[in-house]
């Protein structure tokens, strides 16, 4: 990790949080908050839905793109210009989002809204973890929770309010002002750091095999149900080329005398186990703001702000839960809290097994209450202790390699629950279409009283066309219905499943380790900061 340099008297430990939490929390809620707004970013450029989903991968490849080359820009740049230049490129990608005139233009503002966003999240982990003492560090993981996971969770219900009350451009319009007073917060309170001497020369290598391999995975994922995946000779080739660029990246880090990330990391236990987790989170948070808005607004026809709504009680618990997080994690062990969230995470998706077109609101409401306390319960303790065994000269490296992971998680996922609703409902629809047929009693009685009641505006023979038509809507209704029941069961399946996970942490030696290092920083330090 780069050493600070110091010009002046340090800021207060909670001004270096907010410089840098700040910029942080806009840049997740740039991460949830278009989601809703998609079908009035499509129709206002007169584009699919399909084609609009590029608006929000694009974002996230571009995030995950930069975040594992923090580290390396930070070694060239400094800290502090480092930070000033990525604010301004997310500014100006929110910027070109907002008055962009066609779909192509808005794609290319959200990429550079991504590159812009990116380095935020690791960089602002590490910098607390750097600035505050051992004992505090609780407290500082329950603010970096409150800009990562709690601004990404109000994405949806900030966007739909937006969408709902003015132009949908607002949503990228008020990352502006905010760009500009983060620039000015980090110019003030964030100390810089030594500029390596060589650090230019960079793993250009990896980068480029990294970009290669994500948007080559992206494109296909995006494209793979439009194209009916490996039916397509293009998507086959492109698969092929993206897990050929992932290897050569994984053998290229694993060889490479300054990798442009240190894959070997793994090798440690809590980091792996961590990364793990804190991914798993991340899906299971990011299905949920994917896929309960489309369904509130697709089979439900709630309007964009309320199926924010429904999203909102889970940013009250997730905020309930911050403020006991600490002490909890105080009194008992880190592993046990972490299953019970995971415990928690299930629950709240099992309820959505159980949906159906007559579903009350304030049914959609329990399971986020229940989210939003399992993923503070998970999300905290894992952040506290999946760096805690890390040398600090590995701190960057790790943070920039954890919230890649994290980062990729999230752009697949966001592409594979669509996809994996889309294919579940043609499934359903190929076992229920047998019930529309003649040789069923069932359907004949339900045909023959839709066309007795259509027959009273219109003739027999369009009465018969109609019904034929209202049954097969019905039928994909329920399809498609069903298809959201088996990918939340899916996913209620895989949190119950990481449960026994936690219990591999090894908190004995972060303990260990932590003090260790805390030793080292004391004696090299003053100001118990570095």
């Amino acid at each position: 990790m780069a050493k600070v340099v110091y010009k002046h008297k340090p800021a207060p430990l909670w001004l270096v949080a907010f410089s840098i939490l700040l910029p942080t929390s806009f840049s997740c809620l740039a991460t949830s908050a278009t989601n809703v707004a998609i079908p009035h970013i499509s129709g206002y450029f007169g584009s699919t839905i399909d084609e609009a989903n590029w608006i929000i991968t694009s974002y996230m490849i571009a995030n995950a793109c930069l975040i594992l080359m923090s580290g390396w820009i930070e070694s060239v740049m400094g800290r502090k210009l480092f930070l000033k230049i990525f604010i301004g490129i997310f500014t100006l990608g929110s910027f070109i989002c907002a008055v962009a005139p066609n779909l192509n233009l808005m794609v290319l503002g959200r990429l550079i809204q991504g590159i812009g966003g990116g380095p935020m999240t690791p960089l602002a982990q590490s910098i607390l973890l750097a600035a505050f003492p051992q004992e505090k560090r609780g407290i500082a993981m329950s603010l970096y929770g409150m800009a990562v996971m709690v601004f990404a969770i109000l994405g949806p219900t900030f966007g739909g309010f937006i969408v709902d009350n003015a132009d949908w451009q607002w949503i990228y319009l008020v990352n502006i002002p905010i760009g500009i007073l983060s620039i000015s917060m980090v110019h003030a309170n964030i100390e810089d750091t030594e500029h390596k001497k060589g650090a230019i020369n960079a793993d250009f290598p990896g980068m480029i095999s990294l970009v290669l391999w994500l948007l080559s995975m992206q494109v296909v994922l995006d494209k793979g149900q439009q194209y009916n995946w490996f039916d397509c000779a293009w998507i086959s080739w492109l698969s092929g080329f993206s897990v050929c660029a992932l290897t050569f990246f994984i053998i290229r880090e694993l060889e490479a005398k300054n990798p442009l990330i240190n894959l070997r990391l793994f090798k440690d236990k809590n980091f792996f186990i961590g990364t793990l987790l804190s991914s798993s989170i991340n899906m299971l948070v990011f299905s949920t703001i994917v896929l309960v808005p489309q369904f509130l607004q697709n089979m439900m026809g709630y309007t964009a702000i309320l199926s924010g709504y429904a999203l909102a009680p889970r940013i009250f618990s997730c905020v309930l839960m911050m403020l006991v997080i600490n002490p909890l994690m105080k009194i008992f062990d880190n592993r046990i809290l972490i299953a019970i969230g995971f415990f928690l995470l299930g629950i709240s998706v099992l309820f959505f097994v159980n949906l159906n077109l007559s579903v009350s609101f304030i049914y959609m409401a329990i399971p986020q209450v229940l989210m939003g306390f399992g993923v503070i319960m998970t999300f905290i303790p894992v952040s506290s202790m999946v760096l805690g065994t890390l040398p600090k000269s590995e701190l960057t490296n790790g943070a920039s390699l954890h919230n890649l992971c994290k980062s990729t998680m999230t752009a697949v996922i966001a592409s594979v629950a669509s996809t994996l609703v889309a294919r579940h409902a043609q499934m359903h629809q190929v076992f229920l279409v047998k019930n529309l047929s003649n040789f069923s009693l069932v359907f004949q009685q339900k045909f023959m009283a839709l066309t007795h009641t259509f027959m009273s505006n219109a003739s027999s023979s369009f009465a018969s066309v109609k019904t034929n038509s209202y049954l097969y809507k019905s039928l994909l209704t329920q399809s498609r219905l069903m298809a959201y029941v088996d990918v939340f069961a899916t996913f209620a399946l895989i949190a119950f499943l990481l449960i026994p996970l936690a219990f591999l942490f090894d908190v004995e030696n972060k303990h260990k380790t932590c003090g260790k290092h805390r030793a080292i920083v004391l004696k090299q330090i003053p100001g118990d900061r570095i």
